[in-house]
C-alpha cells in the first residue's frame, strides 16, 4: 500500500496538482533552503509596493492574502520575468531559479490560493478565477510593464491559458512540463478502464484531483489551445517521468509528449525541447536548461517590444 501511495503521490504530481502537495515534496525540501536565503537577502533591500519593492511580501488582491516575492532590478523596455509554481507548490520551489535569473532581471513569484503562504479559496476555482488573481498580482508587482510567464506543471497551463486573453501584457511564455491541454481525456485514454490495481488508482486520483480535489480546489478542465499570439514560446518536457508505472509508463509518456506538442499552438515562434536527464522538475533537475530558455525568451520578448 504505501508503494501505491508513494507512486500515486508522483504521478499526480506530474499531473500538475500534486497529491504530494499535503505534505512536502521533494522538490520543496530540496529549495527550501534556497528560499530562505533569497527571502533574508531580499529583506534587507526593504519593502515597498509595485515594482520597486524587494522581498517576500502580503498584498490584497481581489479580497484574499497573496505571498508575493520580487528581486532584481527593472531596465527600460525589458519584460519582468513571472514565475509560476506547479500544483502543491509554494513560491518556494521557484526560489533557486529566482535567484539566478534576478542577477539579471526582474523576477517575482506567488503562492495561487490554496497554496504556500497565500489564502485559502473561499469555493472551487477555474481557470478564470485564477487568471483574476494573476492579474491582481501583474497589476501591483510589475504596473504596466509587459512579462514573461515561466511555469512549472500546472503553473504552466495557467499561464499557457491566461497568456492568450492578455496579449497586451504577455509578451513570452516558458512551459516547464506543463499540465498537458487535455490531461483527463489522456490518462483515461492511456490507463483504459480494464486496468486493476495500483494503474486504476492512479487513474482515478488523477482525475479526481482533475476535478477539484487538490489544495488550490482548482478544476483542472481539458480544453484546445488557443493562439497567444506571435510571442515566443519555449516549450520544455521531462525526459523520463514514468519509468515506476511499467506497464502502462509507455502510453503515459507518449500522451505526456503529445500533449506538450500541442502547447505549440501557442504561436507560430513556438519551440519545443526535451530537458536531458530530468524529471517533472525541470527546474530543480536541469535549472541551467531553465535559466538559458527564459533568458532567450525575455531577450526575445525585449527585441521585439
Amino acid at each position: 500500500m504505501l508503494q501505491t501511495t508513494a507512486l500515486a503521490a508522483t504521478f499526480c504530481a506530474v499531473a500538475g496538482a500534486g497529491i504530494v502537495g499535503y505534505g512536502e515534496t521533494t522538490a520543496q525540501a530540496q529549495t527550501r533552503a534556497q528560499a530562505q536565503s533569497v527571502s533574508s537577502t531580499a529583506a534587507r533591500h526593504g519593502h515597498g509596493d509595485g515594482h520597486s519593492f524587494s522581498g517576500t511580501k502580503k498584498i490584497r488582491v481581489g479580497g484574499y492574502s497573496v505571498n508575493v516575492s520580487c528581486s532584481g532590478r527593472s531596465t527600460a523596455r525589458k519584460p519582468v520575468v513571472v514565475l509560476m509554481a506547479g500544483g502543491g507548490d509554494g513560491l518556494d520551489t521557484m526560489a533557486g531559479l529566482q535567484k539566478t535569473l534576478s542577477e539579471k532581471a526582474r523576477v517575482c513569484s506567488y503562492d495561487r490560493l490554496g497554496e504556500g503562504e497565500s489564502d485559502q479559496p473561499n469555493s472551487t476555482q477555474t481557470i478564470d478565477d485564477s487568471s483574476r488573481i494573476l492579474t491582481g498580482v501583474l497589476d501591483r508587482v510589475t504596473s504596466d510593464r509587459p512579462v514573461v510567464l515561466a511555469g512549472h506543471s500546472l503553473g504552466g497551463l495557467i499561464a499557457a491559458r491566461y497568456a492568450p486573453d492578455h496579449r497586451d501584457r504577455v509578451k513570452g511564455l516558458v512551459l516547464m512540463d506543463a499540465t498537458i491541454p487535455a490531461l483527463t481525456a489522456g490518462v483515461s485514454k492511456a490507463i483504459p478502464d480494464s486496468a486493476t490495481s495500483m494503474a486504476a488508482e492512479l487513474r482515478d486520483q488523477t482525475i479526481a484531483v482533475n476535478e477539484g480535489q487538490n489544495p488550490e480546489k482548482f478544476i483542472i478542465a481539458d480544453a484546445k489551445v488557443r493562439s497567444a499570439g506571435n510571442i515566443p514560446v519555449q516549450i520544455i518536457r521531462h525526459e523520463s517521468q514514468y519509468a515506476e508505472v511499467p506497464d502502462y509508463g509507455p502510453a503515459l509518456e507518449e500522451m505526456w509528449a503529445e500533449g506538450q506538442e500541442q502547447w505549440r499552438a501557442l504561436s507560430g515562434r513556438s519551440r519545443i525541447s526535451v530537458a536531458a536527464g530530468s524529471g517533472h522538475y525541470i527546474h530543480v533537475d536541469r535549472p541551467d536548461i531553465a535559466v538559458k530558455a527564459i533568458q532567450r525568451v525575455t531577450a526575445l520578448a525585449t527585441a521585439h517590444s
